[in-house]
């Protein structure tokens, strides 16, 4: 179990302009803490967590947990020992609290933090997630929240179970903290563009991951799979799982339904490297009253880069981009702006909400039910582009197919 290989300025984004909102912090003062409501945590203490998955997002995020001021890191899991040392040093962590193989979240869900921020590969986030939430955690997990449909469905029965144990679950999507997609998509929702006809979601990017000369020397071995977790389609969840994500979740915020099927292709042609994960998809998404959504990805060459969404109505289109504007042209036009850094500031302000849910004790969880559905989708557009064929919500939700990963 190892976090990804981003750094605090990832690969996939550092060739594209940067840009975000932050968003106010919105956190309630430590001194009207209710002590029942922070498992572990007295009145005017910071909330305690656990680092599950120490690599290069982990770290980055640990270190924005620590700028917040309501956190105290006071444990951390990695498969890798090099992994959670370096973290334990950067964090002052204590030795006793460092805990390594598959099964070291399990003995730092023991040492019993308040919370746990789970940032290890796709593949672990639901039996992480779900451990976190019987312990009595409350969880911040990044995306994706898991691989394969019994995944989501973990998922999405962590957040119902975190609810009925008053625990928070946070899922990391950053486009969903903006005020410019928020507003942009409530206006659509209130029929300013009319009923929904067609569009586009696109992600575009470069080679992304590191550690192909991990993979070069065994590509079967665990440990380096591990280590190279991002070029691994069973430990990502492929492409249009690990990454795309972003720009479906977004297409099912605005569409604000589950598809009903899709059918699409994929390969790797642009891109040289020992994983296994493709480095395009094609698919086309039909949703309810006849929506369609054409999307479309590559994770290889240079020149053009872009995460983003266009849907059009009779009155007008809706256009978004992580890395650009969000606005409404039409009838009811929307002037909406641009983002500084979409990327740091949403997981700021994720963080900062976290904090803030679990002060006033609120444990709605809004954030799972539509980040599963985003997930699945991913997942019906992956399977249609793997079978070259047309394949349903209800195939795809009653085959419920289980990927493994085998550790030895």
């Amino acid at each position: 179990m190892t976090t990804d290989n981003h750094a605090a300025s990832p690969r996939d984004v550092s060739s594209l302009p940067r840009r975000g909102f932050l968003a106010g912090a919105g956190a309630i003062g430590l001194s009207i803490l209710k002590p029942e409501l922070v498992f572990g945590s007295q009145a005017n203490t910071k909330v305690k967590i656990g680092l599950v998955g120490c690599g290069g997002r982990g770290t980055w995020i640990a270190k924005l947990f620590q700028d917040h001021g309501g956190y105290q890191l006071v444990a951390a899991a990695d498969y890798f020992k090099d992994r959670v040392d370096r973290a334990g040093e950067q964090f002052k962590i204590e030795a006793a609290r460092r805990y390594t193989g598959l099964d070291g979240y399990k003995r730092l869900l023991d040492s019993k933090p308040d919370a746990i921020v789970i940032e290890s590969p796709p593949y672990f986030h639901p039996e992480q997630a779900m451990a976190g939430v019987d312990a009595g955690c409350h969880v911040y997990c990044a995306k994706p929240i898991a691989v394969d449909v019994p995944g989501c469905l973990t998922i999405a029965e962590a957040g119902r179970k975190g609810t009925e144990k008053k625990r928070c679950v946070l899922i990391d999507f950053q486009t969903r903290t903006s005020e410019f997609y928020q507003e942009a998509i409530r206006r659509v929702h209130a029929g300013d563009i009319g009923p929904l006809v067609n569009g586009e979601a696109v992600y575009y990017c470069g080679p992304t991951w590191g550690g192909d000369e991990v993979l070069a020397a065994d590509p079967k071995n665990p440990e380096n799979r591990l280590r190279a977790w991002g070029l691994d389609r069973v430990l990502s969840g492929d492409v249009i799982t690990e990454q795309n994500i972003h720009t479906l979740d977004v297409a099912t915020w605005i569409v604000n339904a589950d598809p009903l099927r899709a059918y699409g292709v994929c390969a790797k042609k642009g891109r040289q490297d020992h994983g296994d994960c493709h480095d395009h998809f094609s698919v086309i998404f039909e949703f309810p009253g006849d929506v369609t959504v054409a999307f479309i990805s590559k994770q290889y060459g240079t020149g053009y880069d872009d995460i983003g969404n266009r849907m059009f109505g009779p009155k007008g289109m809706i256009e978004a981009h992580y890395f650009g504007a969000t606005f409404i042209r039409g009838e009811k036009s929307y002037k909406g702006g641009k983002h500084g850094n979409l990327y740091t500031d949403g997981a700021i302000k994720n963080i900062a909400d976290f904090h803030a849910s679990i002060l006033k004790g609120d444990f709605s969880n809004p954030t799972v039910a539509p980040s599963v559905r985003s997930n699945l989708t991913t997942i019906l557009g992956r399977t249609a582009a793997y079978k070259r064929a047309s394949v349903t919500w209800d195939e795809m939700m009653k085959t419920a197919e289980k990927w493994e990963f085998a550790a030895k």
